[in-house]
């Protein structure tokens, strides 16, 4: 799957769709359909390393394997033993997405330590904004996703990136956002990444910021942060198939265009298996902000 932080990313997904202890308005995969802190075994480990050697057999390539998916997945009990296991056997950088609620616990940490890279949403400010931004489990704080953040820091030795999401009308505000930058200074992050709705979203009154305003805040953090709004790809071709381009859309919305880009075929054969998708139900079409974006469908019908 084409990422716009980490190349040619191979995603592992642990827990079923949208299984979240957050029900954030900017999600990009939709709402959250089973809102939990409950940690499970949710899928077999021993399920999840055989598809990955399997992967491997078959001449897979990426520049990244990402422990991620339709949900949190540090709420999987094992998510870090599949990290192990990505570090020791496919020799491949390895990347948690995660949303940073469970670090606070120690078990989570723990496991947090084998990747190499933490990515992790970082876009409040405090209990309030934590609440109109994220719409987490009852039982989440603020407070404790922040400590426990800074004690990964201490307990880390592996890179970890902040992403700050920026929505109008909810931290987009010069004060509210250099609350969050005096914030993440505590952390100490290697990186800091700026975003903003360039894709449908859980809720459909979150609308972008404008690039050249992404870039103009970027100097209040430390490190001064990234913008990566804007999809790019250097991505080598890939054989497309409608497999392929359905698990991408699974994880994202995208345009025609980002999906031509991500497998390097001419935009007009694109439409094509896209539309023939459609026809089969395999995607759909929705219209957001005067653009089309193609969707994954969680079950074929």
């Amino acid at each position: 799957m084409p990422s716009r932080r980490f190349g040619l990313s191979l995603g592992v997904d642990l827990v079923p769709h949208k299984t979240c202890s957050l029900n954030c308005i900017f999600c990009e995969v939709g709402p959250t359909t089973c809102l939990t802190i409950a940690r499970k075994n949710y899928v077999p480990i021993a399920e999840v390393e055989r598809e990955l050697k399997e992967w491997q057999a078959n001449g897979g390539v990426a520049d990244f394997v990402t422990v991620t998916g339709s949900g949190e997945p540090t709420l999987h009990t094992g998510f870090g033993k599949i990290l192990g296991f990505i570090n020791r056997k496919m020799k491949l950088k390895s990347v948690l997405l995660t949303n940073s609620t469970l670090m606070y616990l120690a078990e989570v940490r723990s496991s947090a330590a084998r990747a190499d890279i933490v990515k992790a949403t970082f876009s409040a400010w405090d209990e309030n904004s934590f609440r109109a931004l994220m719409r987490p489990h009852p039982d989440l704080r603020f407070a404790s996703l922040v400590e426990g953040l800074r004690e990964l820091r201490a307990e880390h030795d592996g890179q970890i990136w902040l992403e700050v999401f920026i929505v109008p009308g909810f931290n987009s505000e010069l004060p509210q956002i250099k609350s969050i930058a005096n914030l993440a200074k505590t952390i100490h992050a290697d990186r800091i990444q700026l975003n903003t709705a360039v894709r449908p979203t859980a809720e459909d009154n979150v609308k972008p910021v404008e690039e050249s305003f992404l870039r103009q805040i970027s100097i209040l953090f430390e490190p001064k942060a990234e913008v990566i709004a804007k999809y790019s790809s250097n991505i080598s071709a890939q054989k497309a198939d409608e497999g392929k381009i359905q698990a991408m859309l699974m994880r994202r919305p995208c345009t025609a265009e980002d999906v031509s880009a991500a497998f390097s075929l001419d935009i007009d054969e694109t439409k094509k298996i896209l539309q023939k998708m459609v026809d089969k139900k395999m995607i759909r079409l929705e219209k957001r902000r005067d653009e089309e974006y193609f969707v994954g469908m969680v079950e074929n019908s």
